[in-house]
């Protein structure tokens, strides 16, 4: 599966180093292919007020696109 860079994308597992959550919103801002072959992306993560608080790389198996059957919701990242 390839994803546009620049949209957003919905993790689909939990990334326990960056306290982020399955179901959480990620910016797509680059794509590569590791030496093993694994593709991925590195993604950028905001909280509510537009400030980054996390930038790593996921294989693409931890994304999917948005839907439009999904709303957004917040969540505290202190609990």
């Amino acid at each position: 599966m390839t994803l546009e860079l620049y949209t957003d994308a919905v993790l689909k597992c939990d990334v326990p180093e960056h306290r982020l959550k399955r179901g959480d919103i990620v910016k797509l801002v680059d794509r590569h292919v590791a030496p093993d072959g694994t593709e991925g992306y590195s993604i950028e993560v905001f909280n509510a007020a537009g400030d980054t608080i996390a930038v790593t790389a996921v294989p693409t198996a931890a994304l999917e696109p948005l839907r439009d059957d999904e709303i957004l919701c917040a969540r505290s990242m202190n609990g």
